[in-house]
C-alpha cells in the first residue's frame, strides 16, 4: 500500500492543480478514462470545432437571401473528423506522457478508483492488478458521464452518446436524437448542417427549457422549422430493424415512430460519484449524485475536496476551472482559504442560432418575488442586424429598478456567446446599467449596439 500527500481522482480540470508549487508533494493521479477529461476529449473543444465547421457548411444556404449564390458540394466527413481529433488526441496523449515521464513527484494510476475505507482507495482496471493507496488529502474531480434512459430495447440497439457520436465512421442519412437540451441542440446543428436528416424526440414541450421562456420559445420555433422536432413525447421502446433504429413514443397525437440509421441519446449527464463508493470514506452526496461541498469546495470529510461536474450544479468547464483554482489555493494555503464565486455563472449554447445567458430568467425572477424591469432589443433593429438580415434574434435584459443593476441577460442570435461578455462583466463588478450604456463609446455599426440599445431601453429613472 502506497501513501501520498495528495491524491487527485480525475485528469480533467483536476490535472491542473499540480504545478511547480507542489514539487515537494508526493502526488497520486487516478484516471479511469482518457487524460484531459470531458471537455478536451468529448465535450466543449471537439464539439465547438465541429460547430465551426458546421457554420461554414451552412453558409451557402443562408447566402442566397443576401444576393450571393453558392452551393455546398459536399462534406468530407473523415477529413472533418480526423482534422479535429488529429489535434485533440495528441494533446490528451501528451498530457498523459508528461505526467508519467515528466512529473517525478506524480504517480499515475490508470483505472477506476473506489474507496474501501477512510481515505483509502483501490484502483482497478486497464489490465493492471488492483492497487491500494492512502493519502492525507484527496481531490475528487471524476466528472460525469452520459445518461442512458431505461427504455426497453435501448441496450440492444447500439445507441450513441456525445462520447461516441463525433467519431462515427461515416455520416448517416438520418439521425434520431433523444433530448432537447444543449447537447441535443448543438449536435443537431452540427449533423444537420452536414446534410443529415434530423429527428429530435423530446419529453418536454420546448427545447432549451431551462433558458428564459422567451428564448426557449424562439429557439423551439426556429428548430421546428429546420428539423423534425417531436415535443411532449414519452419513449416507449427502441428497436433495430436491419440498418435502421426505430424509436417508438407516445405523445399528444398518439403513438409515433422515428427512424434513422443512427440514434443519439442526449438526455443529460450524471456525476460519477456512484463509481467512487464515497460512503465508505464518509463523503455525502445530493439525491442527484452530486458530491456535497461547502463554499471552499470541501466535503464533509476533513482533507477531501471536490470540484467540477462531480459536485457542481453547473456542468461547465469554466466553472470547473474556477473551482480548480480555489481548491489549488486552499491546498497550499489552508490557513487562508478562498471561497468559490458562483454568483454570475454564464453559459452558451453553440447551435443555430446561438444562445447565451447569465443571471436569472424572467420566470425565475417571478418565482423569487424579485422587483424587476425588462427590455428587449431585436437584432433586426440595429445596423449590423440589417447587414445580416437577421429577423429572429434578440437581447433580453432584466434589471433591478431600484439600483439599476442587472439581474439577468439573455441573447439568442449570431455571436451571442461573445456579445454577452460585457453584461457578465457588468454583473460581476456591480456596474449600474445607466453608466454602462452612457459612459462609454459603443462602436457603430458593430454588433455590440444590440447590448447598448437594450441597456438604453430599460425603464429606469435617471
Amino acid at each position: 500500500m502506497q501513501h501520498f500527500d495528495l491524491a487527485i481522482v480525475g485528469t480533467g480540470s483536476g490535472n491542473s492543480i499540480v504545478d511547480d508549487r507542489f514539487a515537494d508533494w508526493n502526488v497520486a493521479l487516478i484516471e479511469r478514462g482518457t487524460f484531459g477529461g470531458t471537455c478536451l476529449n468529448v465535450g466543449c473543444i471537439p464539439t465547438k470545432m465541429f460547430v465551426h465547421t458546421a457554420e461554414l457548411a451552412g453558409t451557402p444556404a443562408a447566402s442566397a437571401a443576401l444576393g450571393v449564390d453558392s452551393e455546398l458540394q459536399g462534406v468530407r466527413w473523415p477529413d472533418v473528423r480526423d482534422r479535429i481529433f488529429g489535434r485533440i488526441d495528441p494533446i490528451a496523449q501528451g498530457g498523459r506522457r508528461y505526467r508519467i515521464e515528466g512529473s517525478p513527484n506524480v504517480t499515475v494510476f490508470e483505472g477506476t478508483g473506489r474507496f474501501v475505507g477512510d481515505k483509502t482507495l483501490t484502483v482497478t482496471g486497464r489490465g493492471a492488478e488492483e492497487q491500494t493507496i492512502t493519502a492525507d488529502r484527496f481531490v475528487l474531480a471524476a466528472g460525469s458521464r452520459p445518461v442512458i434512459p431505461a427504455v426497453p430495447g435501448m441496450a440492444e440497439v447500439g445507441a450513441h452518446t456525445s462520447d461516441t457520436i463525433m467519431r462515427l465512421e461515416k455520416l448517416p442519412e438520418r439521425m434520431v436524437i433523444l433530448g432537447g437540451g444543449f447537447i441535443a441542440a448543438e449536435l443537431a446543428h452540427v449533423f444537420g448542417s452536414f446534410g443529415v436528416e434530423i429527428t429530435m424526440v423530446t419529453r418536454s414541450g420546448a427545447l432549451l427549457r431551462h433558458e428564459d421562456l422567451d428564448v426557449s420559445r424562439r429557439f423551439s420555433e426556429l428548430a421546428a422549422d429546420r428539423w423534425d422536432v417531436r415535443f411532449d413525447q414519452t419513449i416507449t421502446s427502441v428497436e433495430r430493424q436491419g440498418d435502421l433504429v426505430r424509436v417508438h413514443s407516445q405523445g399528444p397525437g398518439g403513438a409515433t415512430c422515428a427512424e434513422g440509421e443512427v440514434l443519439l441519446v442526449a438526455a443529460g449527464r450524471v456525476p460519477n460519484s456512484d463509481l467512487l463508493r464515497l460512503d465508505r470514506t464518509g463523503v455525502r452526496t445530493h439525491p442527484d449524485g452530486r458530491v456535497v461541498v461547502d463554499e471552499y469546495q470541501r466535503t464533509d470529510v476533513e482533507g477531501i475536496w471536490a470540484l467540477g461536474d462531480l459536485s457542481s450544479e453547473y456542468q461547465l468547464k469554466h466553472v470547473a476551472n474556477h473551482e480548480t483554482r480555489i481548491v489549488q489555493h486552499n491546498l497550499l494555503h489552508p490557513e487562508a482559504p478562498r471561497a468559490s464565486d458562483h454568483r454570475f455563472v454564464p453559459h452558451a449554447v453553440f447551435s443555430a442560432p446561438q444562445v447565451a445567458s447569465v443571471g436569472v430568467s424572467e420566470q425565475e425572477a417571478k418565482i423569487r418575488g424579485l422587483r424587476y424591469v425588462t427590455a428587449t432589443q431585436d437584432y433586426a433593429d440595429i445596423a449590423y442586424g440589417w447587414a445580416m438580415e437577421d429577423t429572429t434574434g434578440f437581447c433580453k435584459l432584466i434589471a433591478d429598478p431600484d439600483d439599476g443593476r442587472l439581474l439577468g441577460a439573455h441573447i439568442i442570435g449570431p455571436q451571442a456567446s461573445t456579445l454577452i461578455q460585457p453584461l457578465i462583466q457588468a454583473m460581476s463588478f456591480g456596474l449600474d446599467v445607466r453608466r454602462m450604456a452612457r459612459d462609454q463609446y459603443w462602436i457603430h455599426p458593430a454588433m455590440p449596439e444590440l447590448v447598448e440599445n437594450a441597456l438604453l431601453k430599460l425603464p429606469l429613472p435617471g
